[in-house]
C-alpha cells in the first residue's frame, strides 16, 4: 500500500503545527519549510479544517494551528480524511462481483486483515509522537523557537 503524496503532506503540516505549538503557523512558511507550493498546501488543508484536525484563523495576522492536541491526533485519523480509497486489490472494490471466488477467497481474507493491521499501527501513533524532538524539528524546519516565524536565511 502506498499513500498518496496528499496524506503526506497533511501529515508534515501537522507535524509543523505541533513544533509550532501555541503560535500560529501561516501556509507560506510551511510551504518554504517542505519546499512544496502554498496552493498545494491550501488544497490539502480543506479535508484537515472540515475535520477538526487544524483550525484557520483569518486576517492579516492570521495562519493555521491544530485544532487539538497533537497527541490526540492519530496518523489513522489523518489518513481517513485524505485517502480516496483503501482498496488493495480488486476484489476490495464494488466490481468484485465478476470474481467467481468473492464468498470464499482466501486473499481477500488476508488482505482484510493486513489492512486492518495497518490500521491499528497507524491508530497508535499520534502527531505528537512524531514531534517529540520538539527543538530539533523546529531547527529542521526554520522555526524561530522564539517567535514561531520562520528563520530568515
Amino acid at each position: 500500500m502506498r499513500l498518496t503524496r496528499q496524506t503526506n503532506y497533511a501529515i508534515r503540516i501537522l507535524m509543523y503545527c505541533a513544533a509550532n505549538e501555541g503560535r500560529l503557523s501561516r501556509i507560506p512558511e510551511i510551504a518554504a519549510a517542505y519546499t512544496v507550493s502554498e496552493l498545494f498546501l491550501f488544497k490539502i488543508l480543506q479535508p484537515l479544517v472540515e475535520n477538526q484536525l487544524v483550525a484557520t484563523v483569518r486576517g492579516r495576522n492570521g495562519g493555521v494551528k491544530l485544532a487539538k492536541p497533537a497527541a490526540e491526533i492519530t496518523l489513522f485519523d489523518v489518513v481517513r480524511v485524505t485517502e480516496e480509497s483503501f482498496a488493495m486489490a480488486e476484489c476490495f472494490e464494488n466490481d468484485a462481483a465478476d470474481c467467481p471466488l468473492i464468498d470464499s477467497c482466501a486473499l481477500n481474507a488476508a488482505l482484510r486483515k493486513a489492512l486492518g493491521a495497518f490500521f491499528d499501527v497507524l491508530e497508535s501513533y499520534t502527531i505528537a509522537d512524531l514531534a517529540k524532538e520538539r527543538p530539533s524539528l523546529q531547527l529542521l524546519l526554520g522555526i524561530d523557537a522564539n517567535t514561531g516565524h520562520a528563520i530568515a536565511n
